[in-house]
């Protein structure tokens, strides 16, 4: 008896569940010799007679192993696409390529495009010709803000000497203003720049040292490494910096000594508390800003008022620079008018006055003045939102009019 070759080779004999689209199902059995194109001819052959005849049948379709999700290579064979027995294998029709657009299609679609697109500049100044111009330049509206900020900080500076002067006729003045300085005093003093301290370490200066030079030269790194040169063979370089409790011990001393009276004693102290709540709420620049505006080549005086024109914003800083340098620094300090009718209706606002008793009103002034980004912060406040709305709104309703 003459056997083929073939089938003595052939291999062993897999039995496959094939799965149509359409949800037929049946049993194929094959060996595992077997091409996938030869798999798929038979799968097309018995859920689809006589499609074969289509020579395009057989590559618009494709077969699938369920278990891994792979799409099974024509070429191969199903030992080689490892296909085991009981395998599970789904018969799918491939998707058809989406036809080319026509060249009308094509045209129509760019005019629509074009229909739609936003008007150039011309065809922006041919529409709007017939319109009345108005000079809205982007620098007069950076002046507008600018001067704004700057009558804020007037009205401010003005409105921190009445209180100052109300709350000093009041008997628990230092009382009152020993509690408010407590409210700022959370070791404001011993805060360090981060930034600038790890640029100082960075160079070799040990932390102590650095933090105290800081602190020394307001978190200016370039003054805080001359000092570090300076004093480097000074024998106190490292004794640590007098704190708030050693300063009033010494005025406390000092006060007997000059044997005054108990009423130009507690003058004296208000007068220190108040220089300690200034002192606190003194103007400190971003050191990231000022070595960044240095090395644009402006000097550190001149960053240093830049930045505190412009509430420490790099950008604002290096425009003011550049430009006309208006406000300059001295204007920051000046008060209102007293006699302005803006500074009189301030004045004369019930809310206003009731507020200017308040020590708190007096250090969100101070915050303010030196800090216009916590100006939100003292707006949501109870005691001082009344007093700051009262004050924007008097402010705009006479400068509309």
């Amino acid at each position: 008896m003459f056997v083929q070759e073939e089938k003595i080779f052939a291999g062993k004999v897999l039995r496959l569940h094939v799965c149509a689209s359409d949800g037929a199902e049946w049993l194929e059995e094959a060996t595992e010799g077997t091409s996938v194109e030869k798999l798929k001819e038979r799968c097309l052959k018995h859920c689809a007679p006589g499609s074969l005849e289509d020579p395009k049948s057989v590559t618009h379709h494709k077969l699938i192993h369920a278990a891994s999700e792979r799409v099974l290579s024509d070429a191969k064979t199903l030992l080689e696409e490892h296909v085991q027995d009981e395998d599970v294998i789904l018969l799918i029709r491939k998707r058809a390529p989406a036809p080319l657009p026509k060249m009308a299609d094509v045209s129509a679609e760019e005019k629509k495009k074009q229909e739609q697109k936003a008007p150039d500049r011309d065809a922006i100044f041919r529409a709007t010709a017939s319109l009345p111009s108005h000079n809205m330049d982007r620098a007069v509206v950076q002046t507008s803000a600018r001067d704004f900020q700057t009558e804020l900080r007037r009205i401010l500076v003005s409105l921190i000497e009445v209180a100052q002067k109300l709350l000093a006729l009041n008997p628990d003045a230092v009382e009152l203003f020993k509690k408010a300085n407590a409210m700022l005093d959370e070791d404001e003093d011993e805060r360090v720049d981060e930034a600038a301290l790890r640029q100082l370490t960075e160079m070799g200066f040990p932390e102590t040292r650095a933090a105290k030079a800081l602190r020394l030269n307001h978190m200016s790194v370039p003054q805080a490494m001359e000092w570090l040169i300076e004093h480097a063979e000074d024998p106190t370089i490292d004794t640590p910096l007098p704190g708030p409790a050693s300063q009033g011990e010494a005025g406390a001393e000092a006060a007997p000594a000059a044997g005054t009276s108990e009423e130009e004693e507690a003058r004296d102290e208000l007068t220190e508390i108040f220089k300690k709540i200034r002192r606190k709420r003194e103007f400190r620049p971003d050191a990231r800003a000022v070595i960044s505006l240095m090395e644009m080549g402006f000097d550190e005086k001149e960053v240093i008022d830049a930045l505190r024109v412009n509430n420490n914003q790099q950008n604002a800083a290096c425009e003011w620079l550049l430009g006309d340098r208006k406000p300059s620094p001295e204007e920051l300090d000046k008060g209102i008018d007293p006699e302005s009718p803006l500074f009189q209706a301030i004045l004369d606002n019930p809310v206003v006055q009731l507020g200017l008793t308040n020590p708190k009103t007096l250090l969100a002034f101070e915050d303010m003045l030196e800090n216009p980004l916590n100006s939100t912060q003292w707006m949501n406040d109870p005691e001082t939102g009344p007093v700051m709305l009262q004050i924007s709104r008097i402010f705009q309703t006479l400068n509309r009019a």
